[in-house]
């Protein structure tokens, strides 16, 4: 059985979702993606221990404070590629950015490959189960193209703004701006 609640956010309604007392869901309402692949029966339950516990963290953001991922027991789904994208992102700092290429060149380091495509980064970006604790938000085109964001590029831009970034070299891009 899997476990939802929701969260009020300045960026928008937060969808939470829990199995076995690990966050495995954090989605902004209306991006894409929205609860990923779950096929489980789903049950609204507010008092569950880590929905506590990420509301806590969440409040602790959205004032301002660098609350540590760390702090929760995250168990985002996805194929071991994914994953170590995922866990790259973990590693992004608050108020500082990285690129796509960037992940993609220690993506191909730990996999022991010469290169690997942005563009295969930018799919598992795009798809992290866990936006803002795992901060996809943090990452940009090599040339300041601020591409998508599953939760919409005007949340990109507030979450940056919320974190500090400086974004006065950073710009939306047109549709289809590859990586």
């Amino acid at each position: 059985m899997l476990y939802v609640t929701n969260y009020d956010s300045p960026v928008g309604k937060i969808l939470l979702a829990s199995k076995d007392n690990q966050l495995i869901g954090l989605w902004i309402e209306g991006q894409k993606y929205y609860l990923g692949n779950l096929k489980e029966d789903i049950q609204e339950k507010d008092d569950e221990i880590i929905f506590t516990k990420t509301k806590k963290w969440l409040d602790k953001y959205f004032r301002g404070e660098k609350p540590q991922i760390t702090e929760l027991d995250l168990a985002p789904s996805g194929s071991e590629f994914a994953k170590n994208v995922w866990e790259i992102l973990c590693e992004i700092p608050y108020g500082e950015v990285t690129t796509y290429g960037k992940i993609a060149k220690k993506i191909a380091n730990k996999m022991h490959k010469d290169k690997m495509s942005a563009q295969a980064v930018g799919g598992a970006v795009g798809h992290n189960p866990i936006s803002i604790i795992i901060p996809c938000h943090r990452v940009v085109g090599t040339n300041g193209n601020l591409t998508g964001y599953a939760g919409g590029i005007d949340k990109k831009i507030k979450l940056l703004e919320h974190e500090n970034v400086d974004m006065s070299n950073f710009y939306i891009p047109a549709k289809g701006t590859a990586l």
